[in-house]
């Protein structure tokens, strides 16, 4: 069993509000989870309204297979219009 690991920095710039945030970061997660069955969560940043990081974790039988998950994610948040990726961070455990 593989584990892996993403720590995705996100910025959103039409945003205005936290309110408006938590609408567009909640809306992509649960997006997110539905598409892929991993675990999706918002893990820093929560109190400012322009920057978000949240994080997915994948469970696979090879390192190449939890790799493709999670390249796979990124490149999906990556087409979101409403936000744009500001860092990526990848672990394979």
């Amino acid at each position: 069993m593989v584990v892996g690991v993403a720590r995705i920095g996100l910025h959103i710039a039409d945003c205005r509000s936290l309110k408006e945030k938590r609408s567009i970061t909640k809306s992509l997660i649960v997006r997110l989870r539905n598409k892929f069955n991993a675990a999706i969560a918002e893990i820093d940043d929560q109190d400012l309204w322009q920057k978000c990081t949240i994080a997915a974790a994948v469970i696979g039988t090879s390192t190449s297979h939890a790799d493709s998950q999670l390249q796979s994610i990124i490149a999906c948040i990556s087409r979101e219009a409403a936000v744009s990726v500001t860092s990526v961070e990848t672990e394979i455990l």
